[in-house]
């Protein structure tokens, strides 16, 4: 997968054809009221970000998304906004050379469908396969974030890491703080889920999804609190904004990644609008960042 190039022409294209601008809510952008069997780990061996002819640095990028009750407007304004925007500023800002985008929608342990996972594209089809998604809209707050690190790690096969020893990047963006081990109930998660026997902890679950991959978490609390189980988990890998500062997550996303292939902080933020300087420098703070551009938090 991963063939192609993403187009402005072809994202208005569905983008009209899906009545996307005109859509009121998230039930009137994703239809579906199941999941379909495509997107269901059961029946997903591998997801694999091979590198082409079109694009011969493959580097995987994961964006996993809570689909859980509370959180039906992220997924309305990534794909009515967010998708659009990251694309065509990765493209603009050379961010990466050959992004191969993966989105995964994940909610909670007992959701008929806690996790769904699209394939690695560079074309349109990121975002048709995004509007595929069932959004369940339940949840416990025990949301299913190992569930995606479980498949980051065991399920995906990246030229980017087996040819060229590099890392990709995972990404989760919700409003739930706290991850769980879930003992007994972990095991029959991934039983039910992967049809697979899985004993292991989330830190050990995490610590084999960070060999291929740099994870990072954007929870979005109105009090800009730092999320602690999360930080627990991810230290110097979890940033945190206000869910009414979400436009502002393509921006974010990017620096994250321009940072952590080690460009200047100030060259990042200097590159965004001056509205959206601020909403990125608060994200970032609490990753380990190095003074190369003399700025200090």
């Amino acid at each position: 997968m991963g063939r192609g190039s993403y187009t402005a022409a072809d994202w208005m294209k569905l983008r009209n054809s899906r009545n996307l601008a005109g859509a009121k809510n998230e039930t009137e952008i994703f239809i579906r009221k199941e999941c379909d069997p495509r997107f269901d780990p059961k029946f997903i061996q591998a997801r694999e970000a091979r590198d082409s002819e079109d694009h011969p640095e493959s580097l995987p990028i994961i964006i996993g998304l809570d689909v859980t009750g509370s959180m039906g407007y992220l997924a309305a304004q990534v794909a009515q906004e967010s998708l659009n925007e990251t694309m065509m500023k990765l493209y603009s800002t050379n961010a990466v050379k050959d992004p191969a985008l993966m989105f995964a929608a994940y909610g909670d342990y007992q959701d008929e469908a806690p996790l769904q996972v699209t394939q690695f594209e560079s074309d349109i089809r990121i975002a048709e396969q995004l509007l595929e998604l069932w959004l369940e809209n339940c949840g416990s707050g025990q949301v299913a974030l190992s569930g995606l690190w479980h498949f980051a790690a065991n399920h995906t096969q990246l030229d980017n890491y087996e040819k060229r020893g590099k890392k990709g990047f995972l990404f989760t963006i919700g409003d739930v703080a706290t991850c769980r081990n879930l003992g007994d109930s972990g095991k029959k998660f991934y039983e039910r889920v992967f049809g697979e026997s899985v004993d292991k902890s989330e830190e050990d679950i995490l610590e084999e999804a960070q060999k291929k991959f740099e994870v990072f978490h954007l929870f979005l609390d109105d009090s800009l609190r730092r999320a602690d189980r999360i930080v627990d988990l991810l230290p110097g890998h979890t940033m945190v904004i206000r869910p009414s500062e979400i436009a502002a997550i393509p921006e974010i996303l990017i620096s994250v990644m321009q940072m952590t292939l080690g460009m200047n902080i100030r060259d990042v933020l200097a590159q965004w609008d001056e509205l959206k300087q601020p909403i990125v420098k608060q994200a970032i703070q609490y990753l380990p960042i190095r003074d190369i551009g003399g700025i200090i938090f």
